[in-house]
């Protein structure tokens, strides 16, 4: 099986998709059952450190519609899966993954390298797997152009807010399709790559249960929704998972300490150290956090509507982690300006501190809009951080309310800045009660997010489709 995606942990990425493409391919091929390698672009930012153990296995010319561009094909081992890596530096050899006008032609050069690329590798896989509207075009080639006998195709759509939407005139002109295949890509007066992908691929994937019973809703589906409702006999939900070795309060060697669920004292002293790398004062009270990218779909208005609110209630402090709108990160550098000793704004993207912010602090927010599935909640409680979130999405799949008995979080259904108070007000309340809180804790650093239970469903997918 070919695993395809844009981006591939620890190679390159911008969010949840390149750590789901870093991950399943390891269990999928440490299940034994599959032989899964991965294909992914050869960026600029992929460091020197991996680039200098890539075999270079050739190269040739590849159609893009009316031209003809260089391909070249790398591959190296990584944490025991065969990787492929496709060159060329007139689209990949660039400061960014996306954003660029040519991110048509870009992608729909990738896709057909999917293809012409196995001649240089030699692997003849029975399944590709295609992911997000950057290689849509992949089930769309293969219906359209290659035919390849006893190959199936599948695809998962990791986030539908994002669709690869162009005009007609790239259906010639950067696409390449053959004349009378136009409408696999045609949505309304324009081109919507992702629906291309849904229309063809043999199968339709989403990374929760929830979010693809979601996407038949005109509300989640941005458009899509009744080309959803028409395949819906072929989508499945799986519930993504963490790489439970990357993040393991046991052995991360990032934190200030370790611990386990049987001895959670190393908890404390991630606290205090995340409040001295914070210049917080160091004292014993709970910490809340957040680590998002700062945009709407991540509730960022209901805790615009709550926290001055929290701040000026309860004692505590607020840890923030990430970039986005403007708006939201000049909201947060102000929060911090009200409160100084007790708010705490990271505008960055720091992986690292990441990991000490889940490991020292208390309550992790998680009051999305819309969450297909969500990584953050699952390693919050990794590390005994309790999560408040909203039921949406892969959050309401992977976090139960513990209000009223038995859970891992604080859930909360109506989206409004209201319902998220009183959840982040009830998770204050339990924190207060030590024992209770430490039962909670401990519970949800024992709730099993590691990618083995996912790619059995995986694996029952495949060979699902395999036999289509």
């Amino acid at each position: 099986m070919l695993y395809c995606s844009p981006e591939v942990r620890p190679f390159s990425g911008t969010g949840g998709l390149s750590e789901v493409a870093g991950s399943l391919p390891k269990a999928l091929c440490q299940s034994g059952k599959i032989d899964c390698r991965v294909i992914t672009p050869l960026y600029r930012s992929i460091p020197r450190k991996y680039r200098d153990k890539m075999e270079f296995l050739g190269w040739t010319m590849i159609p893009v519609a009316w031209r003809t561009k260089y391909m070249g094909v790398f591959s190296m081992e990584w944490d025991g899966v065969l990787c492929y890596f496709i060159d060329n530096e007139e689209y990949f050899d660039r400061d960014g993954l996306y954003g660029y006008y040519n991110d048509c032609e870009r992608f729909a050069f990738f896709s057909r390298a999917v293809f012409e690329s196995l001649r240089l590798t030699g692997f003849t896989p029975d399944i590709v797997h295609a992911n997000d509207w950057q290689t849509a075009m992949v089930p769309v080639y293969q219906d359209a152009i290659y035919h390849r006998r006893f190959l199936t195709t599948v695809f998962t759509i990791h986030n539908i807010e994002y669709q690869g939407s162009y005009g007609k005139e790239v259906i010639r002109d950067v696409l390449g399709l053959p004349e009378g295949s136009e409408h696999l890509v045609e949505y309304g007066d324009g081109v919507n790559l992702l629906k291309g992908g849904i229309d063809t691929a043999n199968l339709v994937s989403t990374v929760s249960p929830t979010y693809a019973s979601e996407l038949r809703d005109p509300i989640s589906a941005f458009g899509l929704d009744g080309i959803v409702r028409a395949s819906y006999g072929k989508f499945r939900g799986i519930l993504n998972g963490i790489d439970t070795d990357s993040y393991n309060p046991a052995s991360d060697p990032i934190i200030a300490a370790n611990y386990t669920p049987e001895d959670p004292s190393g908890k404390e002293i991630c606290h205090s150290h995340l409040q001295k790398l914070a210049g917080l004062p160091e004292k014993n009270v709970p910490i809340l956090s957040l680590i998002s990218r700062l945009v709407p779909a991540k509730g960022m208005d209901l805790l615009r509507e709550t926290l001055d609110r929290i701040l000026s209630e309860e004692d505590v402090q607020l840890i923030v982690l990430g970039t986005g709108f403007p708006e939201y990160e000049d909201f947060f550098r102000g929060l911090e300006a009200r409160w100084p000793e007790k708010v705490r704004s990271w505008i960055t993207f720091n992986i690292g501190r990441s990991h000490e912010i889940y490991a020292g602090s208390d309550i992790f927010l998680m009051p999305s809009r819309s969450e297909p599935c969500g990584l953050s909640q699952m390693i919050a409680m990794r590390y005994g951080t309790v999560p408040v979130v909203r039921a949406t999405g892969g959050l309401r799949d992977s976090v139960k309310d513990c209000t009223f008995g038995d859970g891992t979080g604080f859930v909360f259904d109506e989206y409004s800045g209201d319902a998220f108070y009183n959840a982040v007000m009830q998770a204050l309340a339990l924190k207060r009660n030590t024992e209770n809180w430490e039962k909670l804790k401990i519970h949800d650093m024992k709730q099993d997010f590691s990618w083995k239970h996912s790619a059995e469903e995986y694996i029952q997918m495949y060979e699902q489709v395999r036999y289509h």
